[in-house]
Order: structure tokens, then sequence, then C-alpha cells
């Protein structure tokens, strides 16, 4: 890993805040991070739309991982996020679990024995929205709405789903990769970007630099995530809202090449 993490940076924490489809990668991310100088990464996991809004009140987060560009651009624009610092790190995609694997694609949660199907909930997750739109455009919405729990992330669809108090769940492949789960052809762009106010921009700015390289890549990759494109601020400008959009009209800037911190001098 070669982060742009130089001996300028002072003996601090890197505070991130990552959407919960993210929750799988963390443990690699933080070992990563660990072996650099002088920083260590203290994760708090949750939906984006919950985690915007702490940032939005004040929440000392460094760096936001979300799992859609919607609420990026919700903190670009409330002045809350360095609108330079915007990157797309990863595709993430859409899932199907259920702990009989009878689920086996959309149209088994109309199945009567599919009781209780749960999803995150669309007003603030965004995979949440992204459930209720394949399922409408399926046309499944009005026969599985009634059936449905819903979650506050996708962490806790999954919750739900294993200790059987739902019977499936609609979630993030980030979850269920390794374990049974069906992938769906739904994705989302997920974008980051560095707050304003960070006590530790230049880390931030690296780490989030670091998931676009290929070594960044493979550790997604690793945990159920796909590559992203990286578009340029004028599009997230032109996002009308809905989280759909992500791909660029111009050629990406190229990541700077990431380079690991000097290694501590023994003797002092």
């Amino acid at each position: 890993m070669g982060l742009v993490l130089g001996t300028q940076l002072s003996a601090q924490d890197l505070l991130l805040a990552a959407a919960s489809d993210l929750a799988p990668a963390i443990p690699a991310l933080t070992s990563q991070v660990s072996q650099f100088q002088k920083l260590t990464l203290r994760a708090s996991v949750g939906s984006s739309g919950q985690l915007a809004r702490q940032i939005e009140q004040g929440a000392p987060f460094d760096l936001f991982l979300s799992a859609d560009e919607n609420f990026v651009q919700q903190l670009v624009q409330a002045g809350k996020a360095d609108p330079a610092s915007v990157r797309v790190y990863a595709t993430g995609r859409l899932a199907l679990w259920s702990k009989s694997g009878a689920v086996q694609q959309l149209k088994d949660l109309a199945n009567p024995e599919i009781r209780l199907v749960a999803i995150a909930n669309p007003a603030h997750a965004p995979y949440g929205r992204l459930a209720k739109a394949a399922l409408e455009r399926a046309g499944l919405w009005k026969a599985v709405e009634p059936k449905l729990v819903l979650a506050e992330s996708v962490r806790q669809t999954m919750q739900f789903a294993s200790t059987g108090n739902v019977d499936a769940a609609i979630t993030s492949w980030t979850l269920v990769h390794n374990n049974g789960g069906v992938l769906l052809p739904d994705s989302i762009q997920q974008a980051g970007v560095v707050l304003r106010g960070a006590k530790n921009p230049a880390a931030a700015a690296g780490l989030l630099l670091f998931l676009q390289s290929p070594d960044g890549a493979r550790i997604l990759g690793g945990h159920g995530l796909f590559p992203g494109s990286q578009p340029l601020l004028q599009e997230l400008q032109n996002n009308n809202g809905d989280g759909k959009s992500g791909r660029a009209d111009k050629k990406p800037q190229k990541s700077k090449r990431l380079r690991p911190a000097k290694k501590r001098n023994k003797n002092q």
C-alpha cells in the first residue's frame, strides 16, 4: 500500500465515516493503514444518510465514504466537504440472501412462503433506494411492499435475515458474496470526499486516492466491490440528486503516484 502519508503528519487518528456495505473491508484497510507512521484508522460504520446527517451537525470526521454520490453532493453543497477531493472509489452491486437458500431471484420474494423481507430504509440508505427501484422495475413492489421490514442499514438487513427474523434480505453484494448470496444486476457508484475541518486532510485524501489504486481496488474487490469511474466535480454538481449519475463526460484526473511514509528513526 502506498498512501500519501509523509513524515509531516502529526500523531493522530484518521477518522472515517464509512457506509455499511464497506464493513467487511474495514479490517483490511485498517491493517494497511496501520503500517504507516503516526496514523491509526478509526471507522464509524452506518447508513450513508445517517452519517451525512452527523457530519452536517458537526461530527469530526476526516473522510466520508458514502454508498452513493447523492450524500457526497449534499455535503459539498452544504459547505461541509472539499469539492476538489470528490472521487468515485467503487461500484457496488445489489444482492439477495436467504438463510434457507430458497430465494434465488427477485420474483421469489412474491411467493407466499416468503413472509418477511428486509431492505435498508430507502429514506437514508442508498441500497434501500436501489432495492426499491429494483422491485418497482420488476413489477414486484406492490406484492412485496406488505412484507417489508425496514432496517437502518444493509448490515442490519443481514442481522434480521441471519437470525431468521425475516425470510430474505435485499442487501449489498459485499455482505453476501462469500456466503451464498445472489448477485443482482443493479449497481450504484460509491463516492468519497474529504471533509471541511478535517484534522488530517492529507491522510484522508491519501486514503481516498489509495482506494482508486490497483492495491486499493484489490482490497475492495476482494470484499465484493467493483471498479468505479472517477467523476469530475462539475458532473457531481450537475447531479439531480437521485444518486444515479457517475459517468464522467471528461477524462478523469489521474491519481498521484502513492508512496509509503518513511520509516521511523529507531533512535528517536
